[in-house]
C-alpha cells in the first residue's frame, strides 16, 4: 500500500514551510520522507541530501520553485506517487502536463491548509 508522503525541498529551519509540514504531517500520524540540500531530521524524519530510491510514496508535497523542479522531473515521476502537490510558489504547467502524461494526479493548493481542513 502506498502511504508515504515525500517533502521535496525540504529544510532544516523551522520557520520554512516545508519544516512545519513535515512535523504537521507527523502530527497526522502520514509517514514521510524527505529529500533537501542538507542532510539532518526533523523530529523523526531524516532529511536525505540526495536522490535516492524510495518506495510507497503515495504523495509529493513540492518545496521548490519551477527552475529547480527541472532537476527532479525524472527522479518524481520515476517514484510513481498517486499525486504531486504544488504548493503555493512552485506552479509549473510544464511539469503537470508532464505529470498527466504519465497518469500522475496534481494539486495546486497548499499541504498545510489541506491538512488543517482535514482534506489531506
Amino acid at each position: 500500500m502506498k502511504n508515504v508522503t515525500l517533502v521535496l525541498g525540504a529544510s532544516l529551519n523551522p520557520n520554512r514551510y516545508s519544516n512545519i509540514a513535515i512535523k504537521r504531517l507527523r502530527d497526522k500520524n502520514v509517514a514521510v520522507a524527505a529529500v533537501g540540500l542538507r542532510k539532518g531530521n526533523v523530529l523523526d524524519v531524516t532529511i536525505l541530501d540526495k536522490k535516492q530510491p524510495l518506495e510507497n510514496i503515495d504523495t509529493v508535497t513540492l518545496y521548490l520553485n519551477p527552475k529547480r523542479q527541472e532537476a527532479y522531473y525524472n527522479y518524481i515521476i520515476d517514484l510513481k506517487p498517486r499525486r504531486v502537490i504544488f504548493n503555493p510558489g512552485t506552479e509549473n504547467m510544464e511539469f503537470v502536463k508532464l505529470l498527466k502524461e504519465n497518469n500522475i494526479e496534481t494539486e495546486i493548493a497548499c499541504t498545510l491548509v489541506l491538512l488543517s481542513t482535514n482534506q489531506y
